[in-house]
């Protein structure tokens, strides 16, 4: 059997790689500056659509993926328009019905619009025509784990993870709405080490759907560390719904942006062993006799808490030593760190430390 640590390795190199390549590769395009970015020294797709849309849901992953295919080209922009939003720029250019697409030559604001079929290939071997470019389509890695008979045992039924799988077929028209937000709440949580964002192409794997009791698609189910009967997930669907979901369920606090809330890394418990070393003051049989409650806590915890503990503890021990000012000074810095532009492997990191920090400020 294969060993679950390889495709948790695998599945997280691949989220990573995947944030690189994300709908920030499509210029959002306003009001303000549409004229700016269209129309100027190159050529631009440009998709009018809603947010509501559920033809515009379906094209966004081919859209993202195109965006990603032309990232590197200098004489292409690929953008997009929210017509709720900014409905004058969308009526300027008889936009009637979403999506809309429509290529703007280097140069002109006079579009043509686009016919053709809605997939990435279609859309890349249309731009290499207008614009003269030759570009391939790229490939994205998914934020989401793929499941199949021969992983589904060592992945979902692992003591150790919090799984989220959706049951999904191919031919499935709420699969494919769903298909764009599914893969943003892998992107989400894709350096939470115990969360698995995951999916089973059901209509391929019938005995594994008909083992959970799947009969319709998209089905959604999860599998906390301590139920790997699974159990079913009948929340909302809107990326918010998911992240606040797994939060509940798994005890992590992500935005939906994927970044770390204020509240991540803390403990309860050794928040009020805190209090009770801050209050000790000066005495410090009473603050080693603190250290040693704490010390003992930590000893405890297990997961994601064993990592928060080993934070508490090198900030008890700083605090001691360094003096009370330590807390708020360490702040400071931090929040210096994070302002600047860094990987979101060390802004956990660092937010971590931040969070925990602010239980002695």
């Amino acid at each position: 059997m294969a060993n679950p640590s390889m495709y948790i390795m695998i599945a997280v190199l691949a989220m990573i790689l995947a944030s690189l390549a994300s709908a920030d590769d499509v210029i959002v395009l306003t009001e303000d500056n549409f004229d700016k970015e269209v129309g100027q020294d190159r050529g631009a797709l440009v998709e009018f659509y809603a947010p509501w849309c559920g033809h515009c849901k379906k094209l966004a992953p081919e859209y993202e993926k195109l965006g990603a295919s032309f990232k590197k080209a200098k004489s292409v922009l690929i953008g997009k328009v929210d017509c709720d939003e900014h409905k004058t720029v969308c009526s300027k250019y008889g936009v009637s019905g979403y999506p809309t697409i429509q290529w703007f030559p280097k140069g002109s604001l006079e579009p043509k619009k686009y016919e053709g079929a809605r997939n990435a290939e279609a859309l890349v071997s249309y731009i290499n025509k207008e614009g003269g470019t030759n570009v391939k389509l790229a490939v994205i890695p998914s934020s989401v784990v793929i499941l199949t008979s021969d992983n589904f045992d060592d992945i979902v039924l692992n003591e150790k993870k919090n799984v989220l799988v959706e049951f999904y077929a191919p031919w499935c028209g709420h699969c494919k709405s769903l298909a764009p937000i599914y893969e943003k709440v892998g992107t989400v949580f894709n350096l939470e080490e115990d969360v698995v964002i995951a999916n089973l192409d059901a209509d391929t794997h019938k005995d594994l759907a008909g083992k959970y009791g799947v009969s319709g698609y998209p089905t959604l189910k999860f599998f906390p560390k301590g139920n790997k009967a699974g159990e079913d997930y009948n929340g909302g669907r809107d990326l918010d719904d998911f992240v606040t979901f797994i939060n509940e369920k798994c005890g992590t606090s992500r935005d939906a942006k994927g970044q770390l809330t204020d509240k991540a890394g803390r403990v309860e418990k050794l928040d009020a062993l805190v209090k009770e070393l801050i209050n000790a003051g000066e005495n410090e049989n009473e603050k080693k006799e603190v250290y040693g409650k704490i010390e003992d806590e930590v000893e405890k915890l297990d997961g994601s808490s064993a990592r928060y503990g080993k934070i508490y503890l090198k900030a008890v021990k700083n605090y001691m030593n360094k003096g009370t000012d330590y807390a708020k000074n360490e702040i400071q810095r931090l929040e210096r760190i994070l302002d600047k532009s860094i990987s979101p492997a060390k802004a956990d990191e660092f937010t971590l430390k931040k969070n925990i920090l602010s239980a002695f400020a």
